[in-house]
This record gives C-alpha cells, structure tokens and sequence, in this order.
C-alpha cells in the first residue's frame, strides 16, 4: 500500500487549506509527517520571503487565494493573516515531532494546530495554547511539551528541514506518494488518483 510522506508546517496556510480532506483521501494510508522549518525551505529554494513579496502577490496569494479555497473546500477561516504567524515555529513543529517519537498518531493533533492557528489566530508558540490543543487531540501535552525542544527532537527537525530541501520541496504543503512528488492542497485529487494507480514517468528527473 502506498505511503504518503507530508512535508509542511504547523502554521502553513495551505496546509490548513487542504489538512481536512487530506486526511479523508489518506485514510487507510500511512502518513509520515515531516515537520519543516518552512522558511528555510523557502529560502533554499531561492523564493522571497513573505516580507520581500510585493503587497499584490501577498494581497492575492496569501488572501484571495485562500479566502477562496477555504469557501470551496468549506473550511472556516479568519479574514486577516494570523497575528502571530511569524513567531518561531520550533516549538510547535517539534511538539507534533515528539508525539511521532513518542509513538503516537499525530494526524489529528497536526490538522488541530493547522485550524487552530487559522481559524482562531491561535498563538502556536505558546506553551498554554499548545498544551489546550494537545489536550483537545486526545494526547498528554507533558511529555510532548517537555520533548519539543530538546536536542534530540530538534535534530529531526533540521533533518526533515535538509531532506526536503534535498529533495527540491520549496512549499507547504509538499505530498510524496510514494516517491512522486505533488506541491501544494490544489494537488489533492492528483494524490487520490496516484493512491489508486500510479502517474506514468519518474520524480525526480535525474
């Protein structure tokens, strides 16, 4: 049974945008989530950053895009970019790391931070928000909390960070099923084909 490899971060917009039906086309399939350091995939893949954009692109891209998407996909939204979207994702990316390690299922608590951040303007880099998430999904925030940013888990962080680097992701949400590789949520009825029969050729080219 195909795997599908989930490279994004737990405040990605289109993550969110997608995170709902993602898990209904994934069900019955392993998902193996890798938290990135968005940023640094991003600047890696020579893209400027959010600031560097011009106020158009952000004013349609990172707005009517989604303000579109999330009335297509029937996905509540806040009408303004979170408040608190630039803060240091560390520690929420490595929670939903150390649950991994910790041997639990994170898809929910994953699609949790994702609407959380974007439909609430919750605070992902707080430790008392996380620990109200964590406790929503059904798991124990104390041993994941006190795990997010230790050396060990921040390790695997910048590791998934250099694979998908690596392995040209320049965006979250990025899809590998297995090994072909689909960017973005608009790409979901794509993966859903590719669950069922594969697409003709080979990723990556060389």
């Amino acid at each position: 049974m195909p795997k599908i490899e989930y490279f994004y971060a737990a405040h990605s917009g289109f993550a969110y945008l997608g995170s709902k039906r993602f898990m209904e086309i994934a069900s019955g399939h392993e998902i193996i989530h890798r938290p990135v350091d968005l940023g640094q995939v991003i600047n890696a893949a020579r893209a400027n950053n959010f600031r560097q954009r011009s106020q158009g692109h952000r004013d349609y891209f990172f707005g009517r895009e989604i303000e579109r998407w999330a009335e297509f996909r029937n996905v509540p939204i806040i009408d303004y970019r979170p408040t608190h979207h630039d803060n240091d994702m560390a520690l929420a990316n490595g929670t939903l790391i150390s649950g991994i390690e910790q041997g639990h299922n994170i898809d929910e608590l994953a699609h949790t931070m994702l609407e959380a951040h974007w439909r609430d303007d919750a605070d992902l880099a707080d430790v008392n928000t996380l620990t109200k998430l964590i406790q929503s999904a059904n798991l124990d925030p104390q041993p994941l909390l006190e795990a997010a940013l230790s050396d060990e888990i921040q390790s695997i962080y910048r590791a998934n960070t250099s694979e998908a680097i690596q392995r040209t992701v320049f965006g979250s949400p990025t899809y590998f099923v297995d090994g072909d590789m689909f960017y973005g949520q608009d790409r979901l009825d794509f993966i859903e084909r590719a669950l069922q029969k594969p697409f003709a050729g080979r990723w990556p080219r060389n």
